[in-house]
Order: C-alpha cells, then structure tokens, then sequence
C-alpha cells in the first residue's frame, strides 16, 4: 500500500462510531453519562434523534477528546449538512484507527443543530462551550451562522473555531476563525467572468439576506460592472424560508436582463425553479448560479427541463489528486454513493483538529490555536492522512515540520485563516449536473 494511501480498514470501520463521548476535559477514566446526537447518513430530513448513552471507562482504559461541532441538520441549509456527516464519519474512523498521543486516545465530536439560523448555531455553540467545555469548535455550514458564533462565542471564550462550510468574504476579517473551503471572493469574480464570456450584458440578481448572499453578491456586482464593463439591473435581496418568491421573479422579469444569477440556498432555489417554470421563464433567460444551488435535492424536487442549460461556479476539489481519489474510493465502498467536496471539507476539518491536538502541549484552545495553522503550512513535510502526520510528530518533529495535503486540496491556512481554492464550472442538462473546467485561486 502506497504510504499516502487511506487505510481501507480504518475507514471501512465506521460500526459504533462515538460521535459524543467523554467530556471535553481531556483524558477521562470514570463512569459518565452522556447525550448522544444520533443521525441518519441517508438522504433523509437530517434530523437527529436524543438518546442518552452511558459511556464507561476504567482508569486504565481507552482515553479521549472531546471537541464540538455545529452543523446544519434541519432547516435551510439541511441539504448541505447531511453531507458533512459521512466526511465526518470517515475522519473519525482514520483518526481513531491510529489513535492520538502516546495513549492513542480517541477523538470524539459532540455534535449541536444549528437550525440552519444564526440564533440556532450561537445556541448551540454556547451549549458547546459553556457547558461542555470544548476548547475547539467545528462549525458551520452557513457564512452567517459561523460568523454569529464566532462573535458571540468562540472570541471571547478563546475556543478555536474552523467553519468547515462557510464560504463568504466575510470571514477574511476574523483571522481567528479559520475554514477548510475557500473564500467565495474568487468564485463571485469567475461566475462574473462566466457570464460574461456567455453573451450576457445585464443581468438580474436575487441573493439570500445574509452574510453570504451579501459578500458574494457584492464581489459578482463589482466584478461584472467595473470590471467587465456590464450592467446589473436587478439586484435585491430575498429571505430566508419563504413559501413563494413569485414577487421577486416578477420584478426580475421586468427588467431586460438575459441572465438572473440566484445566489441563495436549495429549499429556496427550489421553490423559485418551480415557480419560474410555471411562468415559462427557464426558456425567456438563461440561469446561472453557485454552489448553493448545487444539491440532489434540487433536482429531485423539480421537474425535468426546469433548469436545463443552467450554468454556475462551485468549489471542487483537485480530481487527480491521488488522496482525494483514495477518499472517493472509500466514500463509495462505504456509502455507495459518490461524494462532494463539501464531505471533503467536513473531512479535513476533523483531521486538521485531531493534527491540532496531536500537536499541542495541553488540551486548551490557547495550546490549540499556537499550533493549528502550523501543521497545514507548505514550509513543513508533505503529509497525506493522520497517520503519516502523526508519525512524524511523534518522531520529534514541530508542528511547522508537517504541511497536510487534505483530501479537499492543499489546506496552506494563511494569516486570515483561509486556503487556496480550487472552482469548477458546471451546467445542468437532462436534468442532472455535468462538471467541467477547472478555476484555481
């Protein structure tokens, strides 16, 4: 097996997987009593189910850690949280398979809904942190939600925090909360560009009311009038959750805009697909779209022909790169299904964690934070999975002597807390997504 290769045994062994266990204070050896998020992996509503679970530990038994993450398992944003729990799943796996420190102690991941609202993932989080006491916090899906709980809880509280979803350029201005996917300042200028290079010269914007409807709005505006010399004629926003959005596609109707640009998420794209489809809309102007408006269950909540000819920008991963096709192998012998570069994502967060706490001399978030950036940086070893990085610290080897290589791309966290980004181009036809060109940031 090539040392860079997924240990297929690890990742295959996902039965009794401990998504809470201990508490947050590492190394624990009694008896506790814990609540346990239970979630389903299908494409079901994302929903999780309590249970109360008791976790038992002799002084000489298996050690752990106990980190927290807010995800999106119901609202909104559901869609895009479901995918993060086999990522998720399959970091644990690795991790545990190799064990952390000296002891080989387990990593587990208390796990808290965000509702898919920033209110929901600040409740959340406080329920983390306050309560539990987890010095490092995964978390969240939506731009908002990770910007409202690192303002009103992981700052002050001194608690890491990485977002492993969150894609606005917002984030940039808190260097302290730090994220696997790539910001969207990039992709907001090459979807400009990519419709642009279409023909189009006025366009009509619709963006979800939130930090990530904003910054990315506000990039493709800049980009396709200053830059590119078009004309927005529409750019407004929509709320979040509503049960119609026939007022906003009559007002970008009335303009004379051969393109709309929908940055929003895929319980509302959905229902503006259904509802442009029945005003015949989808044949008068071309659609365009991110990676929001990427998910199964957008196509299987629509009708065929609806968005055919669809075009948009969506965060990827570096295809030939052998870790990633190492994790698509074993995502799909595990779940029969292909992933996204959203479980990715959801993946090198949880080892970029795990590394973290290798690393650290305490379980602290002070300790964490000394030494998170560095085991992502390009000047250390090249390291491909937990295991080979672990080996090389436990060596003697500094946290600036590793530079994982995440299954999503090269992580290289800069002085903001961001990575580099890779973007591909995809359309819809037949009623199904087609990937092709690549974009690199």
């Amino acid at each position: 097996m090539s040392p860079h290769d997924m240990d297929r045994r690890t990742l295959l062994k996902l039965s009794g997987l401990s998504l809470v266990g201990a508490t947050a204070g590492c190394l624990e050896g009694e008896e506790e009593t814990t609540t346990t998020t239970t979630e389903e992996s299908g494409g079901g509503g994302g929903g999780g189910e309590e249970t109360t679970t008791t976790t038992e530990e002799s002084g000489g038994g298996d050690s752990s850690y106990t980190i927290g993450m807010v995800d999106s398992l119901t609202g909104s944003l559901a869609p895009y949280g479901e995918r993060n729990t086999r990522g998720r799943e399959l970091a644990l796996a690795a991790i545990n398979e190799a064990g952390i420190g000296s002891e080989g102690a387990s990593l587990n991941i208390s796990v808290e809904d965000d509702e898919s609202t920033n209110q929901g993932g600040v409740n959340g989080a406080q329920k983390l942190v306050n309560q539990d006491g987890v010095p490092l916090l995964i978390g969240s899906v939506g731009s908002g939600v990770s910007i409202a709980i690192h303002d009103s809880v992981t700052n002050d509280a001194g608690v890491v925090q990485i977002s492993q979803n969150s894609t606005s350029p917002e984030l940039t201005s808190r260097p302290d909360l730090l994220r696997m996917s790539p910001s969207g300042a990039a992709k907001g200028q090459a979807l400009a560009s990519l419709v642009s290079d279409d023909g189009h010269d006025t366009v009509a914007v619709t963006w979800i009311n939130n930090d990530y409807g904003t910054g990315l709005s506000d990039v493709f505006a800049e980009t396709f009038e200053s830059e590119l010399g078009g004309t927005v004629a529409y750019n407004e926003p929509h709320d979040q959750g509503q049960s119609s959005y026939s007022g906003i596609l009559t007002e970008m109707a009335s303009t004379d805009a051969s393109a709309w640009v929908f940055i929003t998420y895929a319980n509302e794209y959905t229902v503006m697909v259904n509802e442009g489809f029945d005003q015949g809309y989808n044949t008068a102007v071309d659609y365009y779209g991110a990676e929001s408006t990427v998910a199964d269950s957008i196509i299987e909540n629509t009708p065929a022909g609806s968005m055919d000819g669809m075009k948009g920008i969506t965060e990827s991963a570096p295809q030939d790169q052998e870790n990633y096709q190492n994790f698509v192998s074993a995502f799909e012998e595990n779940y029969d299904a292909t992933p996204t570069v959203w479980s990715a994502y959801a993946y090198d967060a949880v080892t970029v964690a795990a590394l973290a706490i290798e690393a650290a001399d305490e379980f602290s978030g002070e300790a964490l934070a000394s030494v998170v950036r560095d085991v992502t940086r390009p000047e250390g070893e090249e390291v491909f999975n937990f295991e080979e990085a672990a080996a090389v610290l436990r060596d003697g080897g500094s946290p600036s002597d590793i530079n994982y290589q995440g299954v999503s791309g090269p992580v290289d966290l800069d002085e903001n807390g961001d990575p580099p980004g890779y973007y591909q181009i995809y359309s819809v036809e037949d009623h199904e997504y087609v990937f092709g060109d690549y974009i690199t940031s």
